[in-house]
């Protein structure tokens, strides 16, 4: 199994706006392959001192955490699928609707070891 795995921060609000693109995009992802999408908005989500989920994407106080995910088979799925979403018009245009600075975002593929 492959993850790929997304922190980012969003403007409280516009959190419902967030969310209905995520939703469409999760449609887009299924559609082309992906095996599963995660949404998660930030519950307990703490400061840290030296590190944490808020400082490595400087969210600021009017911003909530949202961690995502996207699952494959493997990696040469994962790779397969994100040429076809890529590709897809309507992932350009639900991007671009999407309330968040990508360059705030950490973005990351990794295999999965471990699963109970």
């Amino acid at each position: 199994m492959y993850v790929d795995a997304y922190v980012m921060a969003v403007p409280r609000d516009a959190l419902d706006r967030y969310f209905e693109t995520a939703r469409n995009s999760a449609a887009l992802w299924l559609k082309h392959g992906a095996l599963s999408v995660t949404e998660c908005r930030g519950d307990d989500v703490p400061l840290g001192k030296l590190t944490s989920f808020p400082r490595a994407v400087m969210a600021t106080e009017d911003e909530v955490i949202v961690f995502s995910t996207v699952t494959y088979t493997d990696r040469t799925h994962r790779d397969a699928v994100n040429v076809l979403v890529a590709a897809d018009p309507d992932m350009m245009t639900a991007m671009q609707d999407a309330p968040v600075d990508g360059a705030r975002m950490i973005i990351g593929g990794f295999e999965m070891v471990v699963s109970a």
